[in-house]
């Protein structure tokens, strides 16, 4: 059923049919590409690399600018989302790998079991919620939420359709032997690998490599679309779509995408490859990431074609953003495609460019059309604005189970109002909040202040002033720098699994 109206009712939105009854609740789409930095997009003033898709997205939706992944590495951002938490409260805050066994795909020696460091099973996550109140809940791509043969699993926790990588190591193989699989629909009962019998052919790293034509990003996509395809308004459906590209490595099919690229981003760069990190060599790594993003947009572009064709498109939600800020790795080369002029620091930082993400969304008939936005938010405010956006009240109180350990704790304020149009009605967190264990980093930004910890050092910065993080003012601000830290205090919850230096108190002298 088509909508014509949408309005905002205090904590829950109403979707209104010409004929002023309820209409489908709306869809929710979220997609989540890995590693694409602030500056990788056209609309974000990309020059080399073409997204015309991403950028018509923008065009017809709202762009942000100061939009903030929940944590600048890929597990604990993607635990912040699924959660609601941010990094000091939630149960993983690193990469935190667990693989054990041996098992054989050909020659090709592989882990029995693999996947990362779970989010706390007290702790509910949105498909959860979705699932419980009457969504059709479906992942496609990387999980990254626990190891194989768990309670970690995708099939346990509240999603009826998945298809992708159990373990984000897993995930660095673009042509891996395997992916996973759980589908309600096939009968599945738990998540199962599905092998991929023309790439297990030939191994895993050196020139061989070259002859596997099972691509992961593409077989992904292709299982989201017909996924897709098969939805319709008799349910509304909550899809996390979290893709892959452009993380390294860097490979992809040698088709008219790369090719495009292929001798126009000179001066070239190779990469002699990284078994242990299952990186591959390539010889064109500026090719390869631009394609890479070309690819993602194409795929992007695909998404939105069909929501189209089915007359779904005015009744969802589309959100495309970045786990976190780019990286180095597999060859990448930030530098090159113009990180340095906008935002300092990368992945694994602190500092903007490792946390400020591009963020699209797109609701056409609810969101203004062409906006620019700069309300500073994070991933965990994604839980609560999605369940405003379908109406589902009083989630915590209906999902909280205070235990000892981090179940307790929602910290996420809804969007949606400024989504909608209705920034005025919009509240504010009154700081931002950030750590990464394996980086020994930590961050809070308070309006337009922003400090930063590493390895329990500070600095501050006004990013007013100082987008780009240069000048460090704390000598400047005794008293602000005592109330940042303060809120560093306040927020962290220690977790034994993921240790990390705090900064020094400060005691102001008396007047």
């Amino acid at each position: 059923m088509k909508t014509r109206l949408l309005t905002y009712c205090g904590s829950a939105l109403l979707a209104l049919s010409a004929h002023g009854q309820e209409s489908t609740r709306p869809n929710i789409l979220f997609i989540m590409c890995d590693d694409m930095g602030y500056g990788d997009l056209g609309c974000y003033g990309q020059q080399l690399i073409r997204t015309p898709n991403l950028d018509q997205m923008a065009r017809e939706g709202m762009r942000f600018t100061q939009a903030y992944c929940g944590s600048p590495v890929s597990a604990p951002s993607r635990c912040c989302l699924m959660t609601g938490q941010h990094s000091g409260h939630a149960a993983v805050r690193g990469n935190k790998e667990y693989w054990s066994g041996t098992v054989y795909y050909g020659n090709n020696r592989e882990y029995a079991v693999t996947g990362q460091h779970p989010y706390d099973s007290a702790h509910v996550i949105i498909p959860e919620i979705f699932k419980d109140n009457g969504y059709h809940t479906a992942m496609f791509g990387k999980w990254a939420a626990g190891y194989e043969g768990s309670y970690y699993t995708p099939d346990k926790r509240g999603i009826d359709e998945y298809f992708g990588y159990i373990c984000q190591y897993q995930a660095h193989l673009y042509f891996p032997n395997f992916l996973n699989r759980y589908s309600r629909r096939l009968g599945d009962k738990e998540v199962i690998r599905i092998p991929l019998d023309d790439n297990i052919a030939y191994p895993m790293y050196g020139e061989n490599y070259g002859k596997r034509t099972q691509y992961s990003a593409d077989i992904i996509h292709r299982e989201a679309m017909e996924w897709l395809r098969r939805q319709s308004d008799d349910t509304p459906w909550l899809g996390i779509f979290t893709y892959t590209l452009p993380h390294a490595e860097l490979q992809q099919p040698r088709d008219s995408i790369l090719l495009s690229y292929e001798g126009e981003l000179l001066p070239e760069k190779a990469y002699k490859g990284d078994g242990g990190s299952r990186y591959n060599a390539n010889t064109n790594s500026h090719a390869q990431f631009a394609a890479m993003i070309t690819r993602l947009d194409a795929q992007v572009g695909e998404i939105i074609a069909l929501l189209r064709e089915k007359g779904m498109l005015e009744n969802t939600l589309v959100i495309f953003t970045s786990d976190n800020g780019p990286h180095e790795e597999g060859g990448a080369d930030p530098t090159f495609f113009g990180r340095d002029g906008k935002l300092r620091g990368l992945k694994r930082s602190t500092y903007e460019g490792g946390i400020r993400i591009p963020f699209i969304a797109l609701w056409p008939g609810h969101i203004p059309a062409g906006t620019t936005c700069d309300l500073p938010f994070a991933f965990y405010d994604l839980m609560p604005t999605f369940c405003e956006i379908a109406g589902i009240d009083n989630y915590i109180g209906r999902y909280h189970n205070p235990s000892p350990d981090y179940s307790e704790y929602f910290d996420g304020i809804s969007i949606a109002p400024t989504l909608l149009g209705k920034d005025s009605q919009q509240a504010r967190h009154p700081y931002l909040y950030w750590e990464l264990a394996e980086s020994n980093v930590m961050a809070v930004r308070k309006g337009d202040w922003k400090l930063v910890v590493r390895k329990g050092e500070t600095e501050l910065y006004n990013l007013a002033t100082d987008i780009h993080e240069d000048h460090d003012v704390k000598e400047q601000h005794p008293e602000l720098m005592k109330e940042l830290i303060d809120i560093i205090y306040a927020e962290h919850v220690d977790n034994p699994y993921f240790k990390i230096t705090l900064p020094e108190r400060i005691v102001l002298s008396n007047p």
